[in-house]
């Protein structure tokens, strides 16, 4: 995950040099902490199954953590910049100032993140659920 994004940010030529290294760590750090969740999730839904619901069990799981995983160390980082105008913490104006903050940074990640993961990503996908599918048979 982390060399599609960068191999996205390099053709785009974004930003600074230091920038596309942060987004390429962070998509990478997303994906290796999805890997093993979402293996886990995909064995609990295929347990005993044909390899077709393995297939899609793996797709489906490793999809949602690695997309969900990453938009939240994403929505870590951006609670952390927006934190300085915020509250005190754990006020209920706090509160409401993290869960808008965070659902703010999410959807921004599946607007504008989304996109770093084709070709690469989706392609790398496709392999580990085939992986995992045949390892089930």
């Amino acid at each position: 995950m982390g060399a599609s994004a960068l191999l996205n940010l390099l053709f785009d030529d974004w930003e600074t040099p230091a920038k596309i290294r942060f987004v390429s760590l962070l998509y990478a750090a997303g994906g290796a902490l999805a890997f093993p969740v979402g293996l886990f999730l995909a064995r609990l839904v295929s347990l005993g199954r044909h390899w077709q619901v393995a297939l899609a069990a793996a797709f489906v799981c490793l999809l949602a953590t690695t997309i969900g995983l990453t938009g939240g160390l994403f929505a870590l980082h951006y609670r952390s910049y927006y934190a300085q105008w915020h509250e005190p913490a754990l006020t209920v104006a706090w509160s409401v100032q993290f869960v808008h903050t965070v659902a703010t940074a999410f959807y921004q990640f599946i607007v504008l993140g989304i996109r770093l993961y084709f070709p690469l990503g989706f392609i790398a996908l496709a392999l580990a659920s085939i992986w995992f599918a045949r390892q089930q048979r």
